[in-house]
């Protein structure tokens, strides 16, 4: 990712880090999933939400609920 970005959740479930993106977005957020689960293992690796470094705080006192 680029150096201005942070991220602000860490899972190894799509569905949980698309609802993450969602939430942060209908906040005026602008968020990017990143994947970095192997293909052919998807026991093996995360998946990533990044938000833009001005936005971090903010963020991470959206997703506070998501993440417990």
């Amino acid at each position: 990712m680029e150096k201005d970005w942070k991220q602000v959740f860490l899972t190894g479930e799509l569905y949980r880090a698309e609802i993450a993106k969602e939430l942060l977005e209908n906040n005026g957020i602008q968020a990017v999933v990143l994947n970095q689960k192997d293909s052919s293992y998807t026991a093996f690796g995360n998946i990533e939400v990044y938000v833009n470094e001005q936005d971090e705080i903010r963020a991470n006192e959206i997703l506070k609920e998501l993440k417990n």
